[in-house]
């Protein structure tokens, strides 16, 4: 959702930063000093954190079809709760300065075609495992959710459904659509000419610039291709990256201000409304800036070493859960749901608790056994040179 920011770790389940100076611009620029090679692996507790948030806000943060798993408005089943749960939607926007970090980081001194087999061989086989199983669960007979027809449900396995207008098997797919944007324009303006810092100082500056042209004429073709709502996340966590590098350097702490200035505007603007008893919820602007400034600093924080602490192994295994179960939770969630609550009459507390913990079961059975299995296989078939 969700960003996917765990190639930079070649076949291992954490993330690894490979020791990497960056070209001297001009032969007088000084050069940071080498960094022992450390595993950030409280960017792969971060991560299950925003899906952990996205998941609240799928299952008891808003109206829509989860209303028919519980039998009535998760208001009505979290009184107090779904006031919360209706900010877990902000988990997106921290997903995406995460992949900026991580993204970075993974191309960093990477050629193109590795790049491209490091990104496909991530997201595609628990993606494909994920419309797979879930086409066939919303096609048994005791599933009273709607199935996309085998036509849609074959173009959703390309990840280019939205741009066709193709329906969604999954509802949270729109963000790999996002992500897949930010890898292409990473991948021409800065893996395939050669990361280096003025490089990728430029392609924020530009991109920062070019998304507010965009936003300015609103065309389709340039809001399609610049993504102005969340192009401020993605460069902001690509300048955190510059900030890991070197955190003196104040271009790139630049970066990060003028995108946490942009990125917090957009969030304002699609998710506050006036306070309206009809809505289900009414977010409150203050709390939506503090959750998008929490997505920066929670990643500066890391950026910074400050959280070289949190190094526990179990963080791996998070980092490890989040892709599947971010791809799978909302629609099985909602089975999930329905069979707890309403068949087997748990509480509603309750069956939020089982129900992330079934999704979790899930994702680790979709890691080990597809994820493990598929990922290497696709990865060297993809980076074998050919003739």
């Amino acid at each position: 959702m969700i960003d996917t920011p765990e190639e930079a770790r070649g076949t291992s389940p954490g993330i690894v930063v490979r020791t990497v100076l960056p070209p001297a611009e001009t032969p007088a620029a000084p050069r940071p000093a080498a960094r022992r090679e450390n595993r950030l692996r409280a960017l792969d507790g971060l991560r299950l954190v925003a899906a952990l948030m996205v998941a609240g806000y799928h299952y008891g943060g808003r109206d829509g079809e989860v209303v028919q798993a519980w039998g009535s408005s998760p208001k009505h089943q979290f009184p107090t709760l779904h006031h919360l749960f209706a900010y877990g939607c902000l988990g997106v926007q921290v997903f995406f300065v995460i992949s900026g970090f991580v993204i970075c980081m993974s191309g960093w001194g990477r050629p193109l075609r590795s790049f491209f087999a490091s990104r496909a061989s991530r997201l595609l086989p628990a993606y494909w495992a994920a419309i797979i199983i879930v086409t066939v669960v919303f096609a048994l007979p005791f599933v009273a959710y709607r199935t996309v027809s085998p036509s849609d449900t074959l173009v959703n396995l390309t990840m280019l459904q939205q741009p066709l207008g193709v329906d969604r098997v999954l509802g949270v797919c729109w963000t790999l659509w996002a992500e897949v944007r930010f890898y292409a324009l990473f991948a021409l303006c800065i893996v395939l000419p050669g990361a280096n810092r003025q490089r990728v100082i430029m392609f924020c500056a530009g991109w920062t610039l070019a998304a507010a042209i965009a936003q300015g004429v609103n065309e389709p073709l340039l809001n399609m291709v610049l993504m102005p709502e969340y192009a401020p996340y993605f460069i902001g966590g690509v300048g955190l990256y510059l900030v890991h590098r070197d955190r003196r350097d104040a271009y790139a702490w630049g970066i990060v201000g003028v995108s946490w200035l942009i990125g917090q505007h957009y969030a304002v603007q699609r998710l506050w409304h006036a306070p309206n008893p009809e809505f289900f919820s009414n977010r409150s602007s203050l709390v939506i800036v503090l959750v998008v400034t929490f997505g920066y600093v929670a990643v500066a924080a890391i950026a910074l070493g400050w959280l070289h602490w949190a190094n526990w192994r179990w963080l791996t295994v998070a980092g490890a859960l989040t892709y599947p179960f971010y791809l799978v939770h909302e629609h099985l969630g909602w089975v999930v749901i329905k069979a707890y609550h309403r068949t087997l009459h748990i509480p509603s507390y309750g069956t939020f608790l089982a129900t992330v913990a079934t999704m979790l079961l899930l994702a680790w059975l979709l890691n080990r056994f597809v994820e493990n299995r598929l990922t290497p296989r696709l990865r060297t078939a993809l980076s074998k040179p050919r003739s």
